[in-house]
């Protein structure tokens, strides 16, 4: 089987300040969390909060501090339900899920991956949700719905806690903390109350229990896709933010600041907190948005069709779990289409406009025509390949009638690179792994490295269309794996 792995790393920056009183030493130390640092921080946009002097909070940030430099605690770790992650078609809005269970006694949830938020939100004391049932397909229990007062572990954040981001809107700082994000997606957002409460794991090294405090969204009122089958029963944020569950894990000690996402073709995959991939992956830079390191963007230097690489064609990229498909700027998007479409020696079709797909071709169940690579270029000369990046279309009787290039048009300045769907004609059951099932293992070296792979990636919860294609499936597809070590360096496995 054909196999690739993609691999994103990303670290929080840490700050030094000191001042020199003169050319040669002694130098005057400064401590990193007094008004002297604070000041050199605001001026470079860097190093996030810091603690009121003598807090609780202070003396907890020096000891994580303390506890990094010690090393993490575990290697890595993975949700106690499984590392599991699948793809549940349309009616999930064609996102990743896996189960995770929150809170003593603890309740499942199946949440959508989405590397481009932060906080990890459920369904909680509903306004408005969405239904929890009435899914086609097959889970083997039921969606969850959390309530605090049901945990014996949970407690509400207070307006005055450090990760509490909307604070002005509270009338006090004894009150409970509320948040309110907005997704790309149009009308899409998830707002209620921050609790703190327990994320149940396990260790890869003896499968030992670890109970892991987390920040999580109380959700109470859902709007948008939210409504419309995309995570009815909540979301994991995987991105930079401190309020995100791999920052949250990693500031706690328990693990490096990083975690890999891998998928293969058949809709299967795993999520491993910790996992630094491996020394033979390259990487290319992270780059700051508006001076900050708030999500995981790219530089792409040109992108290339077969042997062609047409001019003009660099663009920054979102890197992201929560949609399925990729967006290029409309000015690159039509000189990369241009060359597609110039190199593929066959009949294109017209499309309409209900289709997301502008640039199809005929096929035949007899064989499909040769198509060309579609590759990434980044810094240093290195590179990235989707060697099959099309979709394959199938009439009503499952004959092979055409194929699309898989990208899109974007207003925007800031492209995305998508996770491609799989096949959309198979419902997978999503169920605990068993206890004496050994987990989805990592890819190997030799897959890391294959000569012919090619990737997928993910973009904004949401952002795939709902309306279900009859005529797209059967994808061509394989492993790829998207992991995110917390240190400004976007990594791909390319071989």
């Amino acid at each position: 089987m054909e196999k690739t792995s993609f691999l994103i790393s990303l670290a929080v920056a840490s700050c030094l300040a000191w001042g020199a009183r003169s050319f040669g030493l002694p130098s005057e130390l400064v401590h990193r969390f007094s008004d002297e640092a604070r000041t050199v921080a605001a001026s470079r946009g860097c190093c996030g909060r810091f603690p009121v002097r003598r807090s609780e909070e202070y003396y907890r940030m020096l000891a994580r501090s303390d506890i990094r430099r010690l090393g993490a605690r575990y290697q890595m770790l993975f949700p106690s339900e499984g590392s599991e992650a699948v793809s549940l078609g349309n009616d999930f809005g064609w996102l990743h899920y896996t189960w995770i269970n929150i809170g003593t006694p603890n309740v499942s949830f199946l949440v959508a991956l989405d590397a481009g938020s932060d906080l990890l939100w459920i369904p909680c004391d509903c306004i408005q949700c969405a239904p929890l049932s009435g899914y086609h397909g097959s889970l083997d229990k039921d969606l969850g719905l959390y309530n605090p007062a049901e945990s014996r572990t949970s407690r509400y954040l207070s307006c005055s806690h450090e990760l509490c981001s909307l604070r002005s809107s509270c009338g006090n700082l004894k009150q409970h903390c509320p948040y309110n994000i907005k997704y790309y997606s149009e009308n899409t957002s998830s707002s209620g109350l921050l609790v703190e409460d327990i994320l149940h794991l396990a260790s890869t090294e003896d499968r030992a229990s670890v109970q892991a405090s987390v920040i999580i969204g109380c959700g109470r009122k859902q709007s948008g896709g939210y409504l419309d089958g995309i995570a009815p029963d909540g979301l994991l944020g995987l991105g930079f933010g401190d309020i995100s569950v791999p920052s949250f894990l990693a500031r706690n000690g328990l693990i490096q600041n990083s975690f890999s996402l891998c998928f293969r073709d058949d809709n299967s995959g795993r999520l491993l907190f910790g996992d630094e991939g491996l020394s033979s992956q390259q990487s290319t830079p992270f780059v700051p948005l508006d001076g900050k390191y708030i999500t995981y963007i790219i530089v792409v230097e040109s992108l290339c069709i077969g042997s062609q690489c047409p001019g003009k064609t660099s663009f920054h990229a979102l890197v992201d779990s929560g949609s399925s498909f990729t967006f290029l700027p409309d000015n690159v998007y039509k000189r990369v289409t241009m060359e597609f479409d110039t190199q593929v020696n066959v009949s294109r079709l017209a499309t309409d406009n209900e289709s997301p797909w502008e640039y199809c071709y005929e096929a035949s169940p007899l064989g499909m025509p040769a198509v060309p690579t579609v590759k990434l270029i980044f810094g240093g000369n290195k590179s990235f390949t989707a060697v099959n990046p099309i979709f394959l279309v199938y009439d009503n009787e499952g004959e092979l009638t055409a194929f699309c290039l898989a990208l899109q048009s974007s207003q925007e300045t800031l492209g995305t690179i998508g996770r491609r769907d799989l096949d959309n004609t198979r419902r997978m059951p999503l169920s605990s792994p068993p206890h004496n099932r050994p987990e989805n293992p990592l890819p190997t070296n030799e897959q890391h490295s294959s000569p012919n792979t090619h990737a997928i990636s993910p973009v904004v919860a949401g952002r795939a269309p709902l309306a279900n294609s009859t005529s797209v499936s059967k994808l061509i597809d394989a492993w790829y794996c998207l992991l995110l070590l917390l240190t400004q360096l976007a990594v791909f496995a390319i071989g």
